[in-house]
């Protein structure tokens, strides 16, 4: 597959579409104790807070076709590794749109990403992904990404 031709600029009035790309995060098999609707509602807040107040350290990026159709989005925050004290570029959100999938968005995406860590000094591209995302963690581990730490949850109630 050859790469695709992509423009990856800073989110600027792109929020309903960064928006409506909420579902992606939770179309796969979710923990049983996660629910859809209550995980597709922190996303979206946490997103609109973001591209609302635009914090510091908190970076969306839009990737354009050739054609300049919005492909997809990555949102890159930058952390402190809480082990070593060095700047990390942890990836929150990174959602293609269905149009686009399987075109080598993500892996464009992920690209800038890490080149974006690398201008910025960090020593860590971080993630999280939900095990039952299974075509996320294939990109991910394609790419070269491992584990780190692996979250564990019990339900107590």
């Amino acid at each position: 597959m050859s790469e695709p031709t992509l423009l990856i600029r800073l989110a600027n009035d792109d929020d309903d579409f960064i928006l409506a790309l909420v579902p992606r995060f939770v179309d796969f098999t979710l923990p049983s104790w996660r629910r859809k609707h209550e995980c597709m509602q922190g996303i979206r807040d946490d997103l609109l807070r973001h591209l609302e107040d635009q914090p510091p350290n908190s970076f969306l990026f839009i990737a354009e076709d050739a054609d300049g159709e919005r492909a997809g989005f990555i949102h890159l925050q930058r952390t402190e590794d809480f082990f070593t004290g060095r700047s990390n570029c942890h990836i929150s959100d990174l959602a293609v749109a269905p149009s686009h999938e399987r075109l080598g968005v993500g892996s464009a995406l992920l690209a800038h990403a890490e080149a974006w860590a690398r201008e910025h000094h960090c020593a860590l591209v971080t993630l999280a992904v939900f095990p039952g995302n299974e075509s996320a963690r294939a990109l991910y581990e394609a790419s070269g990404y491992a584990p780190d730490l692996l979250r564990l949850a019990k339900v107590v109630r």
